[in-house]
């Protein structure tokens, strides 16, 4: 899928997981809610970093670009290393490692103790990076006219804002995590890279995202849909139907979400 329908998908993820917390007995504090739905959007974006033209490579000018061709290397590295029989040796590692599970756990797992062992500082340039990248999946036209300067203040503007009102007493810094402040700030990340590997399982070429479980002989079997229900990325049925779908489904979370905290 693109860069929009991936950050729909995370945003209705997130929103989701708030009316489930709820229904549950273990509501998100309304600030979770919504930090939780632009980082979750944010983070849904993240594991196209494995290639230089995707939306998050460009998001942060060359630091983001160079980041994306190591993130390239690793990933291609990582494939040739530990290919099944039926993988062919591959020399671009886009839809690899940074599309599985592992890496989405591992990733999540990373920002989590970060945000735990360096505290507010490390909260800041969490919820300022997937902010920047909230605003270029969900904003996509509207990102792409402005300057990136412009983007990158909107992001940071948002990230003090949401900072300063999560670690006011009752809004939820140290939600699901009693006494570790920001320990669940991984989730949404997680969360967001799960479901674009999801969305990218849909499309024409599948998702290795049970790597490295052996599946037929390889490694990296690309899972999906029936062949006859996939598309390409970018195709009608992602503008038309999916994208919407997000949208409602999403709002409707979000309604449910907030009345049954009330």
């Amino acid at each position: 899928m693109m860069g929009p329908a991936h950050s729909l998908s995370g945003a209705m993820a997130w929103l989701a997981a708030g009316l489930g917390t709820a229904a549950a007995g273990h509501p998100m504090p309304w600030p979770v809610l919504v930090a939780g739905t632009l980082i979750c959007a944010g983070a849904a974006l993240a594991p196209d970093l494995d290639q230089k033209s995707a939306t998050i490579s460009r998001a942060f000018g060359p630091p983001s670009r160079w980041l994306a061709g190591l993130i390239d290397l690793l990933s291609v590295t990582v494939y040739n290393i530990s290919r099944g029989r039926g993988d062919r040796k591959r020399t671009g590692g886009h839809r690899t490692l940074t599309h599985t599970w592992v890496w989405a756990v591992a990733i999540g797992a990373g920002f989590s103790a970060a945000a735990v062992y360096w505290g507010r500082w490390a909260v800041l340039v969490i919820l300022f990076v997937h902010m920047v990248l909230a605003v270029e999946g969900l904003l996509w036209r509207a990102a792409r006219v402005s300057s990136d300067v412009l983007v990158w203040l909107l992001g940071a503007t948002a990230a003090w804002i949401m900072a300063g009102v999560l670690d006011r007493p009752g809004n939820g810094s140290d939600w699901l995590f009693a006494g570790e402040p920001y320990l669940w700030i991984g989730v949404p990340i997680v969360l967001g890279a799960i479901v674009h590997t999801i969305g990218d399982s849909l499309t024409v070429s599948g998702c290795p995202m049970f790597w490295p479980l052996p599946i037929a002989g390889r490694r990296w079997y690309p899972v999906g849909t029936p062949k006859f229900m996939r598309f390409n990325a970018g195709a009608w049925v992602e503008n038309t139907v999916l994208m919407p779908a997000f949208m409602v489904v999403g709002a409707g979370c979000a309604v449910g979400a907030v009345m049954l905290a009330a």
